[in-house]
């Protein structure tokens, strides 16, 4: 799902502290912000927005297309539901610790009924010169600027270097997709990939990835028929066997989701794989003959 400018956006749990501090900052960059909810406030304004009780109240009210929670981990599940039941056409779930039987609940009624989620535990997504639902540092011109590189990214942190890196380089983002760090989420490596792919103006694709899981292993497969050129970081190439990095996705059973198994699988689809985050320039000017 990649957000775009003229798409009008809500934030659920726009009244606190983060919700807030970010929502002011989506706006300031130009994000169609429509409104928000908390049902303790509903009826009034904040960041110069109408606050609604629930998303169906929202879209009555408002009419909205993307849904950015900043909601407590065991709240984000009724939040999710009340989006997805309102009519959204996408959710950037941003919370971390949600349950895990919560998060197969909702992330399957969203797949049912075609509404994509970016999440959860994601840092949102980036569309430079247009928007960012999230919190991303889309403001910051030395990591965000309107380019021809897609990103696609399980850690926001690490997804934030490459794109300080893709800029030091002479490029930009087409756009930022991040996919969250949890072992379910709403949007793999692979359904990312084919949206950057398709997604206009861009001409490469940089994925930054992570052991634990298969998600990379998949998105080989795609980046197998493309015609633009894939790079690629995996992060967790030191990580001792069996052990769970950062991320609750990260854990590797057996050869399974090992960092092994996914450079594999990428090099023999013809990604480049990047030893450190710093030679993403040399490599993309490499792929791209400039």
């Amino acid at each position: 799902m990649i957000v775009r400018g003229t798409d009008r956006v809500i934030v659920m749990g726009i009244t606190g502290k983060q919700g807030t501090f970010w929502t002011e900052r989506m706006r300031a960059y130009g994000t169609r912000i429509v409104g928000g909810t908390n049902p303790s406030k509903a009826g009034t304004m904040h960041c110069s927005v109408p606050v609604f009780a629930t998303a169906r109240d929202a879209m009555k009210g408002a009419g909205f297309d993307v849904a950015v929670l900043f909601i407590p981990p065991l709240m984000a599940k009724e939040a999710a539901m009340d989006a997805i039941d309102a009519g959204a056409k996408g959710l950037v779930v941003l919370t971390e610790h949600i349950p895990v039987h919560d998060v197969m609940y909702f992330v399957a009624a969203a797949r049912e009924r075609g509404v994509p989620i970016l999440g959860p535990n994601t840092a949102g997504a980036v569309t430079p010169g247009e928007c960012f639902a999230g919190f991303m540092p889309a403001f910051n011109e030395r990591i965000f600027r309107k380019g021809s590189i897609g990103v696609v990214s399980r850690s926001g942190s690490l997804g934030t270097l490459l794109c300080l890196n893709i800029v030091q380089a002479g490029y930009g983002e087409s756009a930022f997709l991040g996919i969250g760090g949890d072992p379910i989420i709403g949007t793999t490596t692979r359904e990312a990939l084919v949206a950057l792919d398709q997604f206009p103006g861009t001409e490469a694709v940089v994925m930054v990835g992570e052991i634990g899981g298969s998600m990379e292993e998949e998105a080989a497969d795609y980046a197998r028929t493309m015609s633009k050129p894939v790079v690629a970081f995996i992060a967790g190439g030191a990580a001792p066997a069996g052990k769970k990095m950062g991320h609750a996705g990260a854990i590797v059973m057996g050869d399974k989701g090992s960092y092994a198994s996914k450079r594999s699988a990428l090099e023999s689809a013809g990604v480049t794989v990047l030893e450190t985050p710093s030679d993403a320039g040399a490599a993309l000017k490499a792929r791209l003959k400039r």
